[in-house]
């Protein structure tokens, strides 16, 4: 395993896992984030981060299989994909790279000014903003390829919501006096 972690650019949050191990296909129960980042809007240092990322997935993959990622043939699992794989979906598309990020522990998140920890889900949900703090490695079991493990997560700012939870006070906003059930017998 690339011992060397690293902070990543800004991305979208995408089907956090983050309070609560889940179980996939029957694996271990794992924490985890799908990041979906926007490389044509990242800062000058962001792009530097972006780079350092692919240099760290290049480092697992050599360390794990002897060649960096590029020279691996197409059986070999990446760490960053291409968002189009996913367009059907709220949030990926064209343009857009995504990258699950997983671990075994459940990861501290800390709030936009970092001094204290989110708890809840009402606070780091589908569609904020946010940075992790990663490590990559090789893996050779059910498959084989190169992954981003997850540290630790920082929300840099909310965003518009990628899934359809609305708040009740929102779903009943249009309501009138004469829509008031309190003259029902």
């Amino acid at each position: 395993m690339a011992t060397e972690k690293l902070i990543t650019p800004v991305f979208r949050v995408s089907f956090p896992n983050v309070f609560e191990a889940s179980s996939y296909q029957g694996g271990p129960p794992k924490y985890g984030v799908t990041a979906v980042f926007d490389p044509a809007s990242f800062s000058a240092a962001d792009k530097k981060r972006w780079a350092a990322m692919q240099k760290l997935a290049d480092l697992a993959a050599t360390e794990q299989f002897g060649k960096p990622l590029a020279k691996l043939p197409a059986n070999i699992k990446r760490p960053l994909r291409d968002g189009e794989e996913k367009a059907e979906l709220e949030g990926f598309g064209e343009g857009l790279q995504f990258a699950s990020l997983t671990t075994k522990f459940k990861p501290e998140i800390l709030d936009v000014d970092r001094t204290s920890n989110i708890e809840d889900a009402e606070d780091f949900y589908p569609g904020c903003y946010a940075r992790a703090s990663i490590n990559a490695y090789g893996y050779e079991n059910v498959g084989k390829g190169v992954a981003f493990g997850l540290m630790s997560l920082m929300k840099v700012k909310d965003g518009d919501r990628l899934d359809n939870r609305t708040s009740a006070a929102d779903d009943f906003a249009d309501l009138g006096e004469e829509d008031d059930a309190s003259d029902l017998e």
